[in-house]
This record gives structure tokens, sequence and C-alpha cells, in this order.
């Protein structure tokens, strides 16, 4: 496992430094000229570092929802977790009610997510695996999706209805450093509940019958779990915008690469998860089109065949 993550990690890194040498007007550092300096440290390094960690934060939450769903098909967007996170900051940008406390957006985002987890289980009824949690996502992601349409054409002026529609179609194009800074902490805070909750999470190895004899408080600690996956969700929505099928692809490219441990998975998941934004950014970057394309795109036209790819395998066992 160890040889595995210095492998993710380096090629996490590889990318990193390839996607700052990738530009509109070329390719390479020797073109920049005096401006050098200026566009690499603040415009494209923001965007790679962005673009990483975004990759981080959704891959690691998908890990820990199909773990503690027991569900491989539970994806941070499936679930409505995003588009709840993404609801509310959008009712609250709305209000203008968060001009001066910018630095709560991730916490505002998280309490939508925590209400979509809610309406979630009991639409499922308790139940998280098979495709009934699938569903039950899916009606509640729709539902978000319905009501974000309607804040949306009620929009003051068709300006915030454009930078609001392209903001949740996920980007980290035109991002500085100030959406670092926000996405930071809140990692750092998730990861430390996980942390926190990492035997929790472990012993979900075991079937729900043997976790339950353990002397876990169950509840407690899955609240506690739950709540900082939405936290990493809502960061990621706040500063990227709504990006869909990483959380899912992540775990399982690394089962793919024979890690189905809690642990390894959610390590492997996070840096496969970097990875891959990185390159679909890149990506993103490379195509010649007159207006760039939104990352959750083009993130969306690789992970709905994978899904779909998944029910199919599913409805055949």
């Amino acid at each position: 496992m160890l040889r595995v993550s210095l492998l993710l990690a380096i090629v996490c890194v590889a990318l990193l430094g390839l996607h700052m040498m990738m530009g509109s007007s070329g390719w390479g550092y020797d073109y920049l000229g005096a401006a050098a300096s200026t566009i690499l440290f603040d415009i494209r390094l923001p965007r790679a570092l962005l673009a990483l960690l975004n990759g981080i934060a959704l891959g690691t939450a998908g890990a820990v929802l199909q773990v503690m769903f027991r569900n491989p098909l539970a994806e941070p967007g499936i679930t409505g977790i995003a588009g709840g996170s993404a609801l509310t900051i959008v009712v609250v940008l709305y209000s203008g009610l968060t001009l001066p406390l910018s630095g709560l957006l991730p916490v505002v985002g998280m309490l939508g997510g925590l209400l979509s987890l809610i309406a979630l289980w009991l639409i499922a009824g308790g139940h998280t695996s098979g495709l009934r949690l699938i569903l039950a996502g899916v009606a509640v992601a729709s539902f978000c999706g319905a009501l974000l349409a309607l804040v949306l054409n009620l929009a003051p002026n068709p300006f915030a209805y454009l930078e609001w529609s392209l903001w949740l179609l996920g980007s980290v194009a035109n991002r500085g450093w100030e959406q670092i800074y926000l996405l930071v902490p809140s990692m750092v805070l998730a990861f430390g509940l996980l942390y926190w909750q990492r035997n929790f999470i472990n012993a979900h190895i075991f079937d729900q019958q043997t976790l339950a004899s353990l002397g876990f408080r169950q509840n407690w600690s899955a609240w506690w779990v739950l709540a900082s996956v939405t936290l990493l969700i809502s960061a990621s929505v706040v500063t990227a915008g709504v990006i869909s099928f990483v959380g899912l692809l992540a775990p399982h490219l690394a089962r793919l690469l024979g890690e189905n441990r809690p642990p390894q998975l959610m390590v492997l998941s996070g840096l496969g998860g970097g990875a891959l934004l990185l390159l679909i950014d890149a990506v993103v970057k490379l195509v010649p089109t007159t207006v760039e394309l939104q990352l959750g795109v083009v993130a969306a036209f690789i992970g709905a065949p994978w899904l779909v790819y998944l029910l199919m395998r599913q409805a055949r066992a």
C-alpha cells in the first residue's frame, strides 16, 4: 500500500508540474517572459492546487460514503449531498447575508448537505445498500436541482444568473489564492474528524451485527463521520462548484489497485481523486474551444458511463 501511495503521490506532483506548464498561449515557461512570475504563481499554481485539493476532498468523501453505506455506488453527487450544499450556498448568496462572512460559506454548505443527508436517510428508509439508496439520492438531487433552478430564475439580473449557472457546472478556472485559503481549513478540520473516528470507520470491514457488538456509539460516531464528509463536499462546492463522479471514480480506481480496507481505500481514493481531477482539468485546458469547457461537464462525460457500467454489473450480480 505504501508503494502505491508513493507512486500516486509522485503522479500527482508530476501532473501538478505539467498542469502549470500548460497555457492558452503555448507550452512551457520560456515564452512567458517578464510576466512569468505573475502567470505562474497567481494564475496557474492556484488553479492546479485547487484541482488537486478538490480531487483529494471529493475522492476521500466518496470513499468514506461507500464504506459507511456499504455501497460501491454511493457518491457525493448521486446521494444529493452536493446538490444540497450548492442550494444552501446559492440561497445565502442570493440573500446577501454572507458578504462580510465568506469564510463561513463551507459551514453553510455543510448544513445544507446534512439536511440532504437526513432527507436521503428518511426516503431510503434506513436502507443503505442496493439501488434504493441511489434512487433516494436521485430524488433528493433532483429536488435540490429544481429548487436551484427556481432560485436562478429569480436571479436579480442576467449577469448573476450566468455567473451562478457557470459556477454550478464546476470549474477551477479564474480562481485564486482566496479559494485555496477557504478550502484548506475545511479540509484540515474534516480530516481531523475522520482521523478521530478512524477506528469506527475501520470497523466497517465487519458486518452490521458484528459492528454493533464492538462497543461504538454508532449513531454518534456515524454523524461525526458524515459531518466531516459533508464539510469536504461543501468546501469543494464553495470553491469549485458541483463536480460529480470524482467521488465515484476515485474509490473504484483504488480498488483496481487492490485495496478494499477502509484506511488504505481512503488514502488511495484521495490521491487518485487529486490525480484524476488534475488530469481532467488538463484536458479542459487542451481542448480548443471558443469558451473553455467546464470541469464538471467533462467529469460527467467520464463518470456517467462508468456509473452505468457499475449499475449493469450490480444488476447481473
